[in-house]
């Protein structure tokens, strides 16, 4: 692998791949829609129309994904001394490990989103979760994967909408992206014994979608465990083993969240933000975001 700095560590925060010994955006001639706030640290994220024509001979310095949203044209690619046609559709997967050099030809226009997960991400993640040795991959230039397109399709929704959920609903996607990677697509996949008293994601989707909505509100465990048909103690078990955060640790992160937005788009005054943000007082939340960021809220908002 040319020994140049990761993709995802360039300061553009642009997905790059690297070629004549240059790095360059993975797709130059495209204008990508990326995020304000990427999905987590080590995964970039970029929305691109691709155009008919040619990407010259490139390589790979992280492992990229790329899900098929639109458009129906064949594509050819060379890579390591190989060479086929590609027939694709909407829900077509691309999968490329670090270190591949390829070439590609695309016939016609297709709407795609890619990520890019920093090289050395999926390792770390694998010895984590118990694997003896380093994760090996092989290109997949035509892959289908209905687990993989729902994930990618949710963190793109998620990254449009300026995560809504929060920073710690972007970490569980993410995680459950290089997951699903190491259990079905390694050359010797993962195996992972069954999750014992986590919530799947779907129900833990749910308990944050109630949580932010009811973030002005004295909102309790009994209602959020209620709202998924739950025990309390069973709920507040699930959510810390699916996160490793408590309910309550979650919802002041989120409560923060929104007076930090409230505080940088507003002039109300901080009393007024408190009550918004689900504070009981000014008191409590001046404490609590001390606590949390470092500063008062007031100091806050003047370095913004």
């Amino acid at each position: 692998m040319t020994n140049l700095n990761s993709a995802s560590e360039n300061p553009s925060g642009r997905i790059f791949v690297v070629r004549d010994q240059q790095m360059v955006p993975l797709l130059a001639s495209s204008n990508p829609e990326a995020p304000a706030e990427q999905p987590s640290e080590g995964i970039l994220l970029e929305r691109h129309i691709v155009r008919p024509g040619e990407i010259p001979e490139h390589e790979h310095p992280d492992f990229v994904l790329h899900l098929q949203l639109s458009g129906a044209a064949d594509f050819e690619w060379w890579s390591g001394g190989r060479n086929a046609i590609e027939h694709t559709a909407p829900g077509s997967l691309i999968l490329i490990p670090p270190g591949t050099s390829d070439r590609l030809h695309w016939t016609g226009s297709s709407d795609r989103i890619i990520v890019s997960i920093r090289e050395g991400e999926l390792a770390r993640l694998a010895r984590e979760l118990g694997a003896m040795r380093t994760p090996e991959f092989r290109s997949q230039w035509s892959l289908r994967d209905a687990g993989l397109q729902q994930l990618i399709t949710a963190m793109n929704r998620e990254a449009r909408a300026g995560w809504p959920l929060g920073r710690l609903h972007a970490r569980v996607l993410s995680m459950n992206l290089e997951t699903q990677l190491l259990k079905t697509h390694a050359v010797s996949p993962l195996k992972l014994p069954p999750l014992k008293g986590g919530l799947s994601l779907p129900r833990l989707n749910r308990a944050m979608e109630f949580i932010n909505a009811n973030l002005a509100e004295d909102v309790g465990l009994d209602a959020i465990a209620n709202e998924l048909g739950l025990s309390t103690s069973h709920f507040a078990h699930q959510f810390r083993n699916s996160t490793g955060q408590t309910p309550y640790q979650y919802l002041l992160d989120q409560r923060i969240a929104k007076a930090k937005n409230m505080l940088k788009r507003t002039t109300l005054p901080v009393q007024v933000i408190s009550g918004f943000a689900g504070f009981s007082s000014p008191v409590n939340f001046v404490r609590a975001f001390r606590q949390r960021v470092g500063i008062t809220p007031d100091e806050w908002r003047k370095n913004q």
